[in-house]
Formats: C-alpha cells, structure tokens, sequence
C-alpha cells in the first residue's frame, strides 16, 4: 500500500472514530469545541469536527490533535481529578458529559488515546480502538437489525419479551429506547451509523438478560454473532415463497 492509500485510509477510519465517538456519547458538534475552550486545552471549531466526521479535512493542523486528545484524556481522568466541578459554570458541557462521558481506550493498556494516537490513526500507521472500529456497511444494516431483534427475544413475539429487554438496555434517553423498541418490534430498522455506536449498550443488554457476562464476549464477538445470526435469517427466510408459506400457516392456524 503506497502512502497516500494509507493516509486515505487512515482518514476513513479516523472519521469512522470520530463519528462513533460522538455518537456513543450523545454528543453535538459544539462539545468538544466547547471544552477545548473552557478547559484551555487545545482549539477546535465545530466546523471542523463536521468536516472530520465526513472525511471532508484533508490536513488538520497540529492542534486539532492536540485538542483531541487532550480531551479524551482529560475525560477519561475527570472522574479521578477535578471532574466535572470544572464545567460549573457551562451547563451545556456538563449536561453532555454527565449523559455520555465514554473515553478512547488503548485497547492493550486500556491507557486514553493521546495526542500522537490521534495523529497516528488519521495517517493510517495505527487502527482505532477495536470498540470503536467496528465499521458496518449501510447495506447489512437491515439484516443485522432483523438478527438483533431475534436474538434478544430468542424468536419469541416481541410482546411477550418487551418488558425484560427493555429492563435489560442500560440507556436512559427516551429518544434511544424508542427507537431500540421499535427496532425490537420489527417497525424499523438501525441505521449502520446508529447500530455501530449501540453495540455497547446491546452487549450490556445481553449480559442483562442472562445471556452472557460482560466480559464472557467481547464487543467485536458480539457483532460476528448479529452477522452469523443474519446470514442464517436470510438463507432461512428468503422472499422466494414466503407469502405462500405465511399463508400456509395462518390457514392451519384458523383450522382450515
């Protein structure tokens, strides 16, 4: 691979980082913008976080990593240091913070990424964390969704298993699990951008249900378990005479 393909790659999965970053915790664009300025730690405008997260910024200058990585460690120290007290007096921050504070991570050393990290993946000399690089294409989305929701409730009808899964996922936005309900209930279907940054929390809902502990499967097993699961569903459930096969059973079902 020649360099400029390992820089277009790195980029790629460095506006893959960044998006699932922000998307994990429930971030706007302001947020870390936001705290590079209150926390003296770096500058960073709105403007290029969008253009990070889309692959649209070619060549960041130096503090746009500095920003970024200062950050990530700052968060993943706050609840050991100074903390929150710091954004006393920038509820907006804080509020972000407080509803999604999730760090980078080594993945060996479990060790925040730094500045050199940042700067490492988006030339493509590294790979980001394995939590969240867990890249999954638009068009497998809807299958995994479908896998997703019969794996959780083990093929059952999702009114008979509603109220112990949705016990069992750890988020607490409303618009979150809505959204996962109606996944659940087969109405609609994760985006990939969304199913990416949900793996956690549905791994967690799994070990809530019993099914596995968290440390039992980690989150890129989890993800070849939805995608074994969808190939299985598709091979099984294929349009090819589905109709005739759903009328079939409805007519057993009436006694006819």
């Amino acid at each position: 691979m020649g360099y400029q393909e390992e820089i277009g790659s790195g980029r790629e999965a460095f506006a893959h980082l960044i998006r699932a970053w922000h998307e994990r915790n429930g971030w706007s664009h302001r947020i870390l913008p936001g705290l590079a300025e209150v926390l003296d730690l770096g500058r960073i405008h709105s403007s290029q976080v969008s253009m990070l997260r889309n692959r649209k910024l070619a060549s960041p200058g130096p503090e746009v990593f500095l920003a970024l990585g200062r950050i990530n460690q700052w968060i993943a120290a706050a609840a050991v240091a100074e903390g929150p007290s710091a954004l006393a007096s920038h509820p907006e921050l804080l509020e972000a913070l407080v509803a999604g504070s999730v760090p980078l991570l080594n993945d060996a050393a479990g060790v925040p990424l730094g500045p050199g990290d940042f700067l490492d993946i988006f030339v493509g000399q590294r790979q980001p964390p394995a939590a969240f690089d867990l890249r999954i294409a638009a068009t497998e989305a809807p299958a995994l969704s479908f896998a997703l929701a019969e794996l959780l409730t083990a093929g059952r009808p999702w009114r008979l298993c509603r109220e112990a899964v949705l016990a069992a996922y750890p988020a607490e936005k409303t618009q979150r699990r809505e959204r996962f309900a109606a996944v659940m209930a087969g109405q609609k279907d994760f985006e990939a951008a969304e199913l990416e940054s949900e793996l956690l929390d549905l791994k967690s809902t799994l070990a809530g249900l019993g099914a596995a502990g968290e440390q039992e499967l980690s989150t890129a097993q989890f993800l070849t378990v939805l995608r074994r699961k969808a190939a299985q569903l598709t091979a099984s459930t294929g349009a090819s005479g589905l109709s005739s096969e759903l009328g079939a059973a409805i007519r057993q079902e009436l006694g006819t």
